[in-house]
């Protein structure tokens, strides 16, 4: 097997396990469990909290001790352990500890992932811009293949879920060890402080009012993103009770339908370079923001029958709201920073997203939906939480539009070549 075929195993198998309860993590504590929403929301926030320190943590464990292949391994192996015990909790806050951990030893695996392969890709002389891309394809390709492989197993209420996600780690942990050699770097490549890794050079930044405004923008809007991820398959499982769409495919199978909005990352990200060229990071941003509104705004109106194809269509418009926010900001912190803390400028924008902004988001529409939109038999008001959702990325749309200050120029894609752009990790 040669070293890009093995590490596109990798790849496929590292979002394959995330992709096996992500989604459908939200069904097996609604529809099984019967578990609060603000509980619920404090579930999800662990992924946030562990990336707020965990990824930084790891990262000098590789580059100061341990082969980044053999800590990659380890981790996923521990993280399988804890996966596969989920079945035996029995109390939302039992849930919340055992989620927890789970997430402080995946998430630093992401970036693992990434330094794994490229130091292997680079020992044999390869250009990491251009084959690592193709490499990488492949993860959310695995995270695709996950909810198929859960919702035609008809397992998305079960606890077997988390079985196959802690197979799926037990595997790529084992697998891991027979990697090329990935040996500590630090005293070849210059010095890494605590200071350096957790990124806190990086928030002199926020002295420039743009720069400081960008990073606000990004922890609100990274606040937004996981709250599909939290509620979507759960909104499609609650039609069930409707003798109306009982039978219905995206009743039958909503994995497989909020499985579109991977399949429409994969397409969006391609369009990136001719938007970031033709209008600029602040209008891609823009458009990002809109198309939040969309993506919930359908979900409101959109039902498993006449109104699947909203559903459809708001799962194509999340490819345009990820891409365009998350990958388009993180080239724009790229150009707009100094050679000498472009690393930790990156390593902030992924603590405002997916550290302070994922626990902000998760935290509050837990309790927001279990105040306002709960009914006393426990069943929901969708419509209300998804216009709540869409009224959230319109204001943010707003103030953006109005408070965020920004020239455009070509500088972007001038510097930073379209193979680039499939290398940025995603949530």
């Amino acid at each position: 097997m040669n070293t890009k075929l093995r590490l596109t195993v990798m790849s496929f198998l590292q979002f394959f396990i995330w992709g096996s309860w992500l989604i459908t993590i939200g069904a097996y504590w609604f529809q099984t469990k019967q578990w609060s929403g603000a509980q619920f929301g404090a579930i999800f926030s662990t992924m946030g909290i562990a990336s707020i320190f965990m990824p930084s943590l790891m990262g000098i464990v590789a580059d100061k001790w341990v082969n980044a292949e053999k800590l990659y391994g380890i981790l996923h192996i521990l993280g399988g352990i804890v996966l596969c015990t989920v079945p035996l909790v029995d109390n939302p806050s039992t849930m919340f500890w055992v989620m927890l951990l789970n997430m402080i030893f995946y998430m630093p695996t992401l970036a693992l992932s990434i330094a794994v392969s490229y130091s292997i890709l680079k020992k044999e002389g390869r250009d990491v811009l251009k084959d690592y891309p193709p490499i990488r394809v492949w993860g959310t390709i695995g995270f695709i293949v996950a909810l198929w492989t859960v919702s035609l197993l008809h397992i998305e209420t079960s606890s077997k879920q988390f079985y196959v996600a802690g197979g799926a780690a037990f595997l790529l942990g084992l697998y891991s060890f027979t990697l090329p050699k990935c040996p500590p770097q630090l005293g070849k490549t210059g010095s890494k402080t605590l200071v350096d890794a957790l990124g806190l050079k990086s928030f002199t930044l926020f002295k420039s009012p743009k720069m400081a405004t960008f990073f606000i923008f990004t922890l609100l809007l990274g606040a937004a993103l996981q709250l599909t991820n939290a509620y979507g398959d759960t909104f499609l499982h609650d039609f069930a009770t409707s003798p109306i769409y009982q039978g219905t495919t995206a009743v039958k199978y909503p994995a497989i339908i909020m499985s579109i909005s991977q399949i429409s990352e994969t397409l969006f990200i391609l369009a990136i370079p001719f938007f970031l060229k033709r209008f600029g990071i602040k209008q891609v941003m823009l458009f990002s923001m809109l198309a939040w509104v969309l993506r919930f705004g359908l979900f409101a109106y959109g039902d498993p029958g006449t109104g699947l194809w909203m559903i459809i269509l708001s799962c194509i418009v999340y490819g345009m709201a990820f891409d365009f926010f998350n990958i388009s900001g993180s080239l724009f912190v790229e150009t707009q920073t100094e050679p000498a803390i472009r690393a930790s400028a990156q390593g902030l924008f992924m603590m405002m997203t997916n550290g302070f902004g994922a626990v902000l988001g998760s935290s509050l529409s837990g309790i927001i939906i279990q105040k306002y939109f709960t009914y006393a038999d426990n069943t929901k008001d969708w419509h209300g939480i998804w216009l709540t959702f869409a009224a959230y990325a319109l204001v943010i749309a707003v103030l953006f539009f109005i408070i965020f200050k920004h020239k455009h120029t070509t500088q972007l894609t001038e510097e930073t070549q379209p193979n680039q752009l499939l290398s940025v990790e995603q949530a």
